[in-house]
């Protein structure tokens, strides 16, 4: 079965083309690295929640969108050996993390192994 990378970001709406940029450029890089398949996802029906929901999860402020990513690998092994390859791609090395469409520190994101897939 295939492995799962998933992230959930908050995103500026106002960087919406930014990170559209960014995340076009990482696909690629990833692509090349092993993913079988890149996912990005701009929020456009993610309601507030009253104990848990994305935007809660994110801390997601009235100026930003949840977005809803993932990264599909065909193993575990060939995730980890592609993720720290497309890290020391020299594509990823020009992206300042000061200057990135989104605050890293409210991203959250997690490996999965797939139970079920169709």
């Amino acid at each position: 079965m295939s492995y799962v990378d998933g992230y959930v970001i908050p995103v500026p709406k106002k960087s919406r083309e930014k990170y559209l940029q960014l995340a076009q450029e990482a696909a690629v890089v990833f692509k090349e690295h092993g993913a079988l398949a890149v996912v990005e996802n701009w929020g456009d029906d993610v309601p507030d929640g009253v104990q848990t929901s994305f935007p809660m999860a994110v801390k997601c402020e009235a100026d930003e969108v949840v977005v809803f990513s993932w990264i599909v690998w065909p193993s575990k092994e060939v995730r980890d050996v592609g993720n720290e390859a497309a890290i020391s791609d020299p594509r990823m090395q020009n992206w300042d993390p000061k200057d990135m469409p989104f605050d890293g520190k409210r991203m959250i994101f997690g490996g999965f192994t797939t139970i079920v897939s169709f």
